[in-house]
């Protein structure tokens, strides 16, 4: 495979040095990809990243992952307004050891392949760093001209209601080329990639390689993604879309990529994916036969929920989705964990009612229109349970005189209420 084809067709080449393509074909070649470590989890963003160093990988050649551990403690300017909290080494480890969890679900770690993939963090090197050295061996061989010159400095000097850009976050650019001045002597790492925003970072480094050492490096950075509306992408109400299930849940991760506009899904399946280009045409094609299908959505959101969380996760999701179009029943209801019961009906009105009430067993007409408003009045109720228009957790109640129980209870804890075809309601033993 010819990595540089591969990504073009993708849409994920934004800029690459001349030579890239070249020095690709001639050897095995070591790049990075740089991620950084503020938080336990790797949210949809960095896959974009992660994906390249997959494909990389996939191409015979080798990944390195490093971990900003010294550069996460100072702040990159690079669409940053403010700079970041210093984390604390244990924080650091910990952060840094979650991460790589995740990695592996996308590269090899542990094989004896000459191209398996590592973790480093410029942490363990860049702490015994003085500072006397730094300036002596890294700063003389950068010009502040040349530093001056990058979009990311000028726009942040810029901002009239800006703060301005400290020392610290000036010197970035010097710190990340020394990452990649470590990785070029210890790894042989020869290119180094990452996001449109990181090209004067990246590119800084290649100029250190050349100028401290005479060496070639080379540099090659992905299409910031946006969403079609202009939006940002990977945000939604509730914040980031992370890997971690505890913090999205398989169903809301699974839903993001099932909801994606039709140009997004059809941009978006070419750079999360491993479908070829065969496939993804096909994809298309039936897209456009048949849009109200969403086959692109729904095969976006496999394979990548499958990548991420696995078959069984996937499944669970997809099962899940069916509960707010009438697709479910009883069992499969009570299939649910916690977490993805409250994703699925996030937004649906909420009743607290004491759990002892369920203990005595109580009538299904006093619950629903004394001890809750979910019906406004008694008669209501009975002339809607006569109507069969009344389900209790996915199970029609036909019995005006039924006692709702403990057993009725999902996960001992919920009853689903459904009012005809579209209103759902939710009470909550407490």
């Amino acid at each position: 495979m010819n990595f540089v084809e591969e990504l073009t067709w993708r849409g994920m080449i934004h800029d690459i040095t001349p030579g890239t393509e070249e020095q690709l074909q001639k050897e095995m070649t070591t790049a990075y990809v740089g991620i950084d470590p503020t938080a336990d989890s790797l949210h949809i963003g960095h896959l974009v990243s992660v994906m390249m160093l997959k494909h990389l990988q996939i191409a015979g050649h080798k990944p390195i992952v490093l971990v900003g551990g010294a550069t996460g403690m100072i702040g990159d300017p690079s669409g940053k307004s403010a700079e970041r909290n210093l984390l604390d080494e244990q924080t650091l480890r910990h952060n840094e050891a979650c991460l790589k969890k995740q990695l592996a679900k996308f590269l090899d770690f542990e094989s004896d392949a000459a191209n398996a993939a590592e973790l480093v963090n410029n942490y363990d090197w860049m702490k015994e760093f003085s500072f006397l050295e730094f300036i002596r061996d890294i700063g003389k061989h950068i010009t502040v001209n040349y530093m001056m010159s990058k979009d990311s400095v000028k726009r942040r000097l810029s901002e009239e209601a800006g703060s301005g850009l400290s020392f610290t976050e000036f010197t970035y650019q010097l710190v990340q080329g020394t990452d990649f001045l470590h990785l070029y002597r210890e790894k042989n790492c020869k290119l180094q990639m990452g996001g449109s925003d990181q090209w004067g970072n990246i590119t800084t480094g290649t100029e250190l390689i050349r100028r401290k050492v005479g060496g070639e490096a080379f540099a090659l950075t992905c299409p910031l993604i946006t969403k079609a509306d202009g939006g940002k992408f990977g945000k939604t109400e509730s914040g980031n879309v992370w890997l971690d299930p505890k913090l999205t849940t398989p169903y809301k991760f699974y839903q993001f990529w099932l909801n994606v506009s039709d140009a997004d899904a059809e941009k978006y399946i070419k750079i999360f994916t491993l479908l070829s280009r065969d496939e993804v045409a096909a994809l298309v094609r039936e897209q456009e036969a048949a849009p109200h299908l969403r086959p692109l959505q729904k095969r976006l959101a496999e394979e990548v929920t499958c990548m991420v969380h696995g078959e069984e996760e996937y499944r669970r999701a997809v099962e899940a989705s069916q509960i707010l179009f009438g697709k479910a029943t009883t069992e499969s209801l009570a299939r649910l964990d916690k977490e993805t019961f409250l994703s699925v009906f996030e937004g649906v009105p909420t009743y607290q009612v004491a759990r002892a009430r369920f203990d005595a067993g109580i009538p299904v007409v006093e619950l629903l229109a004394t001890e809750t408003s979910a019906f406004p009045s008694k008669g209501e109720l009975r002339r809607t349970i006569k109507g069969n228009g009344l389900s209790l957790n996915k199970t029609r109640l036909t019995d005006q005189d039924y006692l709702v129980t403990g057993d009725d209870l999902i996960n001992g804890s919920y009853l689903l209420v459904q009012k005809g075809k579209k209103n759902y309601y939710v009470i909550e033993a407490v």
